[in-house]
């Protein structure tokens, strides 16, 4: 079976949530306690897809993983860097689920015109700080003792990968409904 990185809809919250599900409730790879609801799944996929990329790698119907992306920060002036995120299946993993998706994810990030891709990682979590130097993040900076889960203290590493050289300060990414409408198949031949 062949696999395939699709857009996401709100129809694969549930096969979302059941890979990140576990993630929250096993890991503190998540600082959330208590995983979403799958109708809250569904809303995070509706409102990232009004300005930024959630894809999906599916085989034979079967969410293997999904990365996306948003706002690294609220304030106007971060409107050029996005933060990414991938999650993959834990039977999936180490199987080239999470660089498909980062490629598709990275080459769409630029299209849109951001300038950086930020990623926070837990530690420990060598695979995920294996994938993000595969792809030429460089480390920035370790929040040490952030996050408080299963009655320890974790830190967050943070990456930034540099996707293009900063142009007009005026303008914006554009969102990804306009790429899609403006480009027809641009953004789809990135998948």
């Amino acid at each position: 079976m062949a696999r395939t990185i699709r857009f996401a809809a709100e129809t694969n919250a549930t096969q979302v949530l059941d890979i990140y599900a576990p993630v929250v409730t096993d890991t503190a790879i998540s600082f959330e306690e208590t995983p979403p609801s799958r109708s809250e799944m569904a809303g995070r996929i509706r409102n990232t897809m009004e300005h930024y990329p959630w894809l999906a790698c599916e085989e034979a119907g079967r969410v293997l993983g999904y990365a996306y992306a948003g706002a690294f920060r609220s304030r106007p002036a971060y409107r050029w860097a996005a933060e990414v995120t991938v999650y993959v299946n834990q039977e999936e993993q180490r199987r080239g689920v999470a660089s498909a998706l980062y490629t598709s994810l990275l080459g769409i990030l630029l299209v849109q015109g951001f300038t950086e891709a930020l990623a926070g990682i837990t530690l420990p979590n060598a695979g995920s700080v294996a994938l993000h130097e595969r792809f030429g993040f460089q480390r920035v900076g370790v929040f040490e003792k952030v996050g408080f889960k299963f009655e320890a203290w974790h830190d967050v590493q943070w990456w930034a990968l540099h996707l293009q050289q900063s142009h007009d300060p005026h303008g914006a990414p554009t969102p990804l409904p306009e790429v899609r409408a403006g480009s027809p198949g641009l953004v789809e031949s990135l998948l």
